[in-house]
């Protein structure tokens, strides 16, 4: 079970290892995710949430210090695969990806880091 143990402005800590940068984390796999902030979140890159296989159930995007509108078309394009999108400022994904996953929830993430650091519980 992947578990996002913290985060800071250089990337996160999931289950003790570190990623630099932004991250999708997917039920088996951490990436790097190639966005440098919310203006490049697009169908483009988010298709890998929707390629998965189990399907996930919630995708939770963390964008950064505060929440940021998505394009609708964005938002659309993930509901026509069945995939709810939480959008949250990233330390409130963080803590909303763990309580999903600990649920048994079929969650996936896509964080961008925030400026400031913080643990999680």
């Amino acid at each position: 079970m992947m578990l996002i143990d913290s985060y800071s402005s250089r990337g996160f800590t999931i289950n003790g290892d570190k990623v630099v940068g932004p991250c999708a984390i997917i039920p088996r796999a951490i990436l790097q995710w190639n966005v440098g902030s919310y203006q490049d979140i697009t169908e483009e890159s988010l298709v890998l949430f929707r390629l998965l296989e189990p399907r996930i159930e919630i995708l939770v995007l963390g964008m950064g210090d505060k929440v940021e509108r998505l394009e609708p078309d964005v938002l659309k394009f993930m509901r026509e695969c069945g995939i709810a999108v939480e959008v949250q400022d990233t330390p409130n994904a963080c803590a909303t990806f763990n309580f999903l996953t600990s649920e048994g929830r079929a969650t996936a993430a896509a964080l961008i880091p925030p400026r400031a650091g913080g643990a999680l519980m």
